[in-house]
């Protein structure tokens, strides 16, 4: 089967490899159907590289039940499914708490295992997470980073007619939006660079936009918010400088939820600092979409929200690869040569 493997910093190659095997009884293997482009996937291709090289990346992806254990009965040959992408080890004491983000030895697709760049992947039947006849393979491939918003918003106070900022309206920033207006905020702004992204934004919910290079930025947000500033601060971006500066956008004792991943060091000027402080911010970390029963209820509420048409990811999707396109489009994502938000592969073109 064909799959793309990462060797090394910008080294993706697309190669013929073995397809998975039935090892344990519990194993499905999947055939991909549909695998989303990660912003993390980008920064590994382009900073980190793999930690096995040669190894099968990606972890967004919808598909259908090619085989199965013996030991498998809660899924049938067939089956539309998506899969959770890590793979706690059950057995430490985050674990034991139920604590699985936070699991002292933690796997993930892509990362430990070999991921969903792939015509086929096998993982275990815990992992998978049937999904609705009415919703298609695209918008299936958007329950990861769907879930991991939902896990964020859980670990903070959301009110109906709270008042959200989203900062960083990549694939995580959307969804965010759309998320908050199901939470019930009473107003919802969008924080980004780009123009277009923001215009996306707009139609995933968002009340009014900010272009953050533009002078009049903090004047326009305080104006906004008649000087008060926000209840929350959705943070996605990961950028350094985005998440320095999301402080001064959240009200006296506001929460600033971080779940954008920078990949460098981030500095605070005083002024953004001592927003903390003086205005007694909580600050909380969110990682990944796991919770009890695992994988967690973070994935059947966005299949959910999904079917229902209140999470709409198609708004999200601006372009299509096919995996053989993959390694001279990733260098292209990576130089920003393009503006995007999700990037689908269409792993049978």
């Amino acid at each position: 089967m064909k799959a793309l493997n990462l060797y090394g910093r910008q080294d993706v190659r697309y190669e013929d490899v073995p397809p998975p095997e039935i090892e344990h009884d519990d194993d499905v293997i999947i055939q991909v159907k549909t695998a989303g482009v990660c912003g993390s996937d980008i920064s590994r291709f382009g900073k980190i590289g793999s930690y096995n090289p040669g190894l099968t990346w990606g972890h967004e992806f919808a598909g259908v039940v090619a085989k199965k254990g013996h030991a498998v009965s809660s899924l049938n040959i067939g089956d539309r499914v998506v899969a959770c992408p890590c793979f706690p080890c059950f057995h430490c004491e985050y674990c034991q708490r139920a604590q699985y983000s936070k699991c002292a030895d933690l796997q993930v697709l892509g990362g430990h295992r070999k991921g969903a760049f792939a015509e086929y992947i096998s993982v275990p039947a815990a992992n998978v997470v049937p999904i609705p006849d009415e919703l298609d393979f695209d918008a299936a491939s958007f329950v990861e980073p769907s879930a991991v918003v939902v896990h964020g918003l859980d670990r903070v106070t959301v009110k109906p007619g709270m008042t959200v900022a989203v900062v960083g309206c990549g694939t995580i920033g959307q969804l965010a939006v759309q998320w908050a207006r199901i939470y019930g905020a009473g107003k919802v702004y969008a924080c980004d660079t780009a123009q277009d992204k923001l215009e996306v934004a707009s139609r995933a919910g968002a009340d009014k936009t900010f272009n953050v290079t533009d002078a009049e930025f903090e004047r326009e947000f305080s104006a906004a918010t008649a000087g008060k500033g926000v209840d929350l601060v959705i943070e996605s971006s990961g950028n350094a400088a985005g998440i320095a500066s999301c402080m001064n956008l959240a009200g006296k004792g506001g929460t600033v939820l971080l779940l954008g991943i920078p990949y460098g060091d981030v500095a605070f000027d005083r002024t953004s600092f001592e927003k903390i402080i003086r205005n007694e911010l909580t600050v909380r970390g969110s990682w990944n979409s796991l919770s009890a029963p695992f994988p967690g209820r973070e994935w059947q509420t966005s299949l959910d929200y999904m079917r229902k048409g209140g999470l709409d990811p198609a708004l999200l999707i601006t372009h299509r690869i096919t995996l053989e396109q993959a390694p001279d489009i990733f260098p292209q994502l990576y130089q920003r040569q393009f503006s995007f938000i999700k990037v689908l592969i269409d792993i049978n073109k």
